[in-house]
């Protein structure tokens, strides 16, 4: 499988791992952004695509009106079970569903949210096209990306450490796909691709990553996303060895007790014409 694939694979434990450590880590502080600037609107239907395991999907259920309807929906089937498992404080209806095929009608839905998935669209205007087509009017589509990867501490410290361990064929996960898709500019052209003619309020949002210890960051990376993917095809035997090397650095640049790291993410909104 190429790496670019292979970049969308949450199989085997990481939905597990990628929920009770990536989740925490990075997530929730984006969801609660997310939260923030769906509540000011009248929704009736609000349609989630690349739910993963539910983080923003929780979010929501918790603090939109028991009045808005939520649509959680994913492509890959074990982060769905999983997030469908954890469950919601409130009913929430999940379905598996591919953000470039979305099987909505027209016009159905009054805010389309995407945390952290636009990276993996193989097609991303596209998928934004998708989401255009089924915003009824004045609707409203929201969705974060992650900033480059210096902008991250701990996914840029991890990156640098792995490379030192696989200096052949460094994993390049982090950088090539969940930092890939970062560049404004390119954003708001992918945009009007997908049939948007507002211009997207895009807003740049820092935030702090905190754990409670370098291993725990580092396994949350190594063994909580398809990173774990790219590791374990340089050697089946090599994950337990590169998480220690990436925990160590961790260390050397956070310290050994609990540790704290900056993140920083682009959240895009642009209404709807249709």
């Amino acid at each position: 499988m190429s790496g670019d694939r292979a970049d969308a694979v949450f199989a085997g434990s990481v939905p597990e791992l990628y929920d009770t450590c990536m989740v925490p880590l990075i997530f929730a502080p984006y969801a609660t952004d997310l939260v923030s600037r769906l509540r000011p609107r009248r929704l009736s239907l609000v349609l989630e695509i690349a739910a993963g395991t539910g983080v923003a999907t929780r979010a929501m259920a918790a603090a939109l009106p028991e009045s808005c309807t939520i649509v959680a929906t994913d492509l890959n089937r074990a982060m769905l079970d999983h997030a469908r498992a954890v469950g919601t404080a409130r009913a929430v209806e999940w379905r598996q569903a591919d953000a470039l095929q979305l099987p909505f009608q027209d016009a159905t839905f009054d805010a389309v949210v995407c945390q952290f998935g636009a990276m993996f669209f193989p097609d991303k205007s596209r998928a934004f096209a998708e989401a255009r087509r089924v915003l009824g009017k004045g609707g409203v589509f929201i969705f974060s990306v992650w900033d480059r990867i210096e902008e991250n501490e701990f996914a840029d410290v991890v990156t640098t450490a792995l490379a030192s361990v696989f200096p052949w064929d460094p994993p390049r996960f982090m950088a090539r796909t969940p930092h890939g898709y970062h560049d404004r500019e390119r954003i708001a052209r992918d945009l009007a691709k997908g049939g948007f003619t507002r211009s997207p309020r895009i807003d740049t949002v820092a935030a702090r990553s905190r754990a409670e210890s370098p291993r725990a960051a580092a396994v949350a990376y190594c063994q909580g996303t398809p990173l774990r993917n790219e590791i374990e095809a340089r050697g089946a035997d090599r994950l337990g060895g590169a998480t220690e090397v990436a925990a160590e650095a961790i260390a050397r640049r956070f310290g050994r007790d609990s540790v704290d790291g900056k993140i920083q993410a682009h959240v895009v909104t642009v209404e709807a014409d249709n």
